[in-house]
């Protein structure tokens, strides 16, 4: 078989990279530019907007699993095909809405369809077509998530919103939705090499392709109900839940805390836009130095800059120069950006890689929770108080359980029977 000029395999990388970029850049970076707007138009709460948010990223986190099933039976391209169509609806919804309850409805239509066109299957694509460089190609497609938010939060906050309106706004994110992924999952989105007569990373043979070392990669470890029960787990799940509690929380908020303070709704599109920039370098860097140094080290180093950037955006004020905001967001973003590759790395080496999907799609959930909960917590206590500022609080308080949790975990140690179950101290 004859060497293609391109391998086949980077478009399906850039299929994903894409479908990563649009699912997370419209549902999770500009969730809060529109707090002020619906809080204005339709008189609700903070806490009760922010449910939305709660409600897509339970509805994404329960389907995971769900959505993970269906692509091992039916492949990557019928699931992210139906998954745009539903999450493009739901955005539309979103710009027809009249109630709290179809707010929520809708939120949790784009959410089932979001993780259709989500990590999971985009993943399971690249997997399959990359294995010397999957590692590589894993954090190029991870990196579609801050890039994803730098852009269409700038597009979103510096032009829609201002010009149109925030329903017009949310019309045209189901549109995009619609329009870039549809034709991508069915023209170029493939689940296999073999769909297409090829092989991974571009070989023509599979001999060409095999690699000598094959047999010593890793394939031990606890099996998940093992995994499930051990103390590692938990405090690994319940750190990230802890994580994403904290950051998710702040960068949702951040949008209006800053407009409280007084700074134009434009100056703060860009502010998110740089914390999604910063996450997305934070991705290559992270995966780049969990080859370096233990995970959990690179995950305490991440979890540090997400304390520091709490810290100067509480100390913020009206007659702070923009460099302040600039330098948060940057710092927040590269701090945020450190929980993928972390996580992944974290779940292969403290259990192996015999049962690492079931086990991260555990973990994932967990994150989940946390990322669902954070900004619901800070919006209702800015209901209560009128104010962030014990909201940061409790955040920065919590990393006091997050940080210790991942340093105390022990790497897994190989039994002769080639058996394992990671215990931590």
């Amino acid at each position: 078989m004859r060497r293609p000029k391109i391998f086949y395999g980077y478009w399906v990388l850039a299929a994903a990279f894409l479908c990563i970029f649009i699912s997370q850049g419209c549902g999770f970076f500009t969730f809060s530019l529109f707090v002020k707007p619906l809080e204005a138009d339709m008189g609700w709460g903070r806490g009760e907007i922010m449910g939305a948010f709660t409600v897509f990223f339970l509805s994404m986190g329960i389907f995971s699993p769900v959505v993970g099933r269906i692509v091992d039976r039916y492949g990557v391209r019928r699931v992210i095909f139906a998954g745009a169509l539903m999450m493009g609806i739901g955005f539309i919804l979103l710009g027809l809405m009249q109630e709290l309850w179809h707010f929520y409805l809708s939120y949790a239509i784009a959410g089932i369809g979001g993780a259709a066109i989500g990590i999971a299957p985009a993943s399971v694509a690249v997997s399959n077509w990359f294995e010397k460089r999957r590692g590589l190609a894993i954090g190029i497609m991870s990196a579609g998530l801050g890039i994803g938010g730098m852009v269409i939060a700038l597009l979103v906050g510096g032009y829609l919103i201002p010009t149109w309106s925030w329903r017009i706004s949310y019309i045209s994110m189901g549109l995009l939705i619609i329009v870039t992924i549809v034709p991508t999952a069915l023209f170029v989105i493939r689940t296999k090499p073999s769909d297409m007569g090829l092989y991974p990373d571009g070989a023509t043979s599979p001999e060409e392709n095999g690699t000598p070392d094959a047999e010593l990669v890793n394939t031990t470890g606890p099996n998940a109900k093992m995994a499930f029960a051990s103390l590692s787990f938990w405090l690994i799940g319940m750190s990230f839940l802890l994580n994403a509690f904290c950051h998710v929380g702040v960068i949702q908020n951040q949008a209006p805390h800053l407009e409280d303070i007084g700074f134009p709704t434009a100056m703060v599109a860009g502010a998110l836009g740089c914390v999604g920039m910063g996450s997305a370098f934070g991705k290559l860097a992270f995966g780049w130095l969990c080859d370096r140094i233990q995970a959990k080290y690179a995950c305490a180093i991440g979890l540090t800059l997400q304390i520091v950037a709490i810290i100067l955006i509480m100390n913020i004020k009206p007659t702070s120069p923009l460099s302040l905001i600039w330098i948060y967001s940057i710092v927040m973003g590269i701090g945020a950006g450190s929980w993928l590759p972390t996580l992944s790395m974290l779940t292969s080496t403290t259990f192996g890689l015999s049962s690492y999907g079931a086990i991260l799609g555990a973990a994932l959930l967990m994150e989940h929770i946390g990322t669902a909960t954070g900004p619901l917590m800070a919006g209702y206590i800015y209901d209560v108080t009128g104010s962030y500022h014990w909201a940061f609080i409790i955040f920065l308080s919590l990393y006091a359980i997050s940080m210790p949790a991942i340093l105390v975990l022990r790497r897994r140690s190989q039994s002769k029977s080639g058996k394992d179950c990671s215990i931590s101290r």
